[in-house]
């Protein structure tokens, strides 16, 4: 029994609409979770899956210039607005089916 996390980032100071748009991590997901059924078709016991991460947050190297999240979140804001990202809602639609 395996438990799979994994994710990707998007380096460098985008602007709200380019971090929105982050069909790169789409296709990355894409990719990684067809291979993840593909192994899990040939016998593996996955035990649960997740996402890295939901919500972008401090990178220790980068600090919050490198997002991770499929959720978009404000730093500049006091209340830290957060914004769902194209990859949140297709995971949300993957999810559903």
């Amino acid at each position: 029994m395996f438990i799979a996390e994994n994710g990707m980032d998007y380096v460098g100071n985008l602007s709200l609409a380019e971090s929105l748009n982050d069909t790169k991590r789409i296709s990355y997901y894409k990719s990684y979770l067809g291979e993840v059924k593909r192994t899990v078709d040939e016998g593996a016991n996955l035990f649960a899956y997740f996402a890295w991460s939901l919500v972008d947050n401090f990178e220790w190297r980068l600090g919050y210039t490198s997002r991770f999240g499929i959720v978009y979140i404000d730093f500049n804001t006091l209340e830290r607005k957060r914004y769902p990202k194209m990859s949140a809602h297709w995971f949300q639609h993957f999810l559903r089916r």
